[in-house]
């Protein structure tokens, strides 16, 4: 991703040497939400070889840095394009309603459109009411769905 894809000032591209402190926001997400993680240390070493093989993209926000966002790519079976997915998005708690996730999300939704996808997806658990009225307000669309355990939403979104 490059860093002209975003307009906001406080988002950048992030690269493997970044890979240790979005591991340790990962491992911090995952443990306030109570999911598993695998640890800080080695999510830190996964993603900079993901990121590394071009496998994910991710953007950093805020001067700690605050948040991160990763995606992927894959073609798309319906039509020769590719879709996008936002696998993770973070915001720590102190920073949250600053508008880093807006930030993130949208860099994000522009390097997906310039690189030629259609469509971006990404999910949220049902009661996070604040990940949900974000996207609901960036023109995502809710597609519920998911077997068994809470229902979880799916959103969808053009570009």
């Amino acid at each position: 991703m490059t860093d002209a894809a975003s307009s906001d000032p406080r988002v950048r591209t992030a690269t493997a040497a970044d890979a240790p402190t979005i591991g340790r926001m990962l491992h911090e997400f995952n443990s306030e939400f109570g999911d598993f993680t695998p640890g800080a240390e080695f999510l830190g070493r996964r993603l900079g070889r993901l990121i590394d093989e071009d496998e994910v993209h991710a953007l950093m926000a805020g001067d700690g840095p605050d948040g991160f966002l990763t995606m992927r790519f894959f073609p798309a079976v319906l039509s020769a394009s590719l879709d996008a997915y936002v696998e993770e998005l973070y915001v720590a708690p102190p920073k949250r309603g600053e508008g880093l996730g807006r930030a993130l999300l949208e860099t994000g939704m522009a390097f997906a459109r310039d690189r030629g996808a259609r469509n971006i997806a990404l999910n949220t658990g049902e009661t996070d009411e604040a990940a949900r009225s974000l996207y609901e307000s960036l023109g995502y669309t809710n597609l519920e769905g998911g077997p068994g355990g809470p229902r979880m939403l799916y959103y969808e979104r053009e570009l």
